[in-house]
């Protein structure tokens, strides 16, 4: 039973509310579809922080792509061995793991440290932080420490087509059975935090920013020397 939920029923019922969460906030609470800038309040800091975070995301997103989505097959025809594979996984994965939990570790001092940014700050920004923090924090374990001292555990064979096998509504939930319990808790983790998007500032990523570069800039002018009259 354990088996059926986890690697079953779990998947699609965070995919569920995902899919569903996410299209009534869009249509019926759109005003709420944005992450409110607190730039104005403190900038060195949530430029370090927010910059390294969103590179380090996008290539970790990429790097996750490159494992789970595309099958092993493909990487041998075109001549790249397991042994090559991860030593690319471990590099690139590590140094992307790193900048995300750098970034949001970043992120989560300013937000405690300056009190005009902790005021502005809810309950669901800091769950949300704090568990990507986690899950970006055991991914990169996983990366540079258990797959370099423990073992080069090859996902591709196991977590990659079980995750496949969702999107054609037969998933393989036995391959799921004999993964180590570190990337368990990572996949189980990732599902629950895939759920908790749309009740969070993380929906804001589903927003492609097309007119930002064209749009006017925002402008702040201080009041000091502010002629009232």
């Amino acid at each position: 039973m354990e088996q059926i939920f986890w690697w079953t029923i779990f998947p699609y019922i965070c995919g569920t509310i995902l899919i569903v969460a996410t299209f009534y906030r869009f249509i019926f609470r759109r005003k709420s579809w944005y992450a409110p800038s607190t730039e104005i309040f403190e900038k060195k800091w949530l430029r370090m922080g927010s910059v390294i975070f969103h590179y380090g995301i996008i290539f970790a997103f990429i790097g996750h792509v490159m494992g789970v989505l595309i099958p092993i097959e493909f990487y041998e025809a075109i001549g790249v061995n397991e042994h090559l594979y991860h030593f690319g996984a471990i590099a690139g994965g590590g140094i992307a793991g790193l900048m995300v939990v750098f970034g949001l570790i970043v992120m989560i001092i300013r937000k405690l440290s300056f009190p005009r940014v902790r005021v502005h700050t809810t309950f669901g920004d800091y769950f949300a932080i704090v568990l990507l923090l986690i899950i970006a924090a055991m991914g990169t374990y996983m990366t540079l420490i258990y797959s370099t001292t423990v073992v080069a555990y090859e996902y591709r064979l196991t977590i990659g087509p079980w995750f496949r096998s969702l999107f054609t509504f037969q998933p393989l939930s036995n391959l799921m059975l004999g993964i180590p319990t570190l990337f368990k808790v990572h996949v189980i983790l990732s599902f629950f935090l895939f759920a908790s998007i749309p009740f969070t500032q993380l929906v804001h990523m589903f927003s492609f920013p097309a007119r930002y570069p064209i749009r006017a800039p925002q402008q702040y002018r201080s009041r000091d020397g502010y002629d009232k009259s």
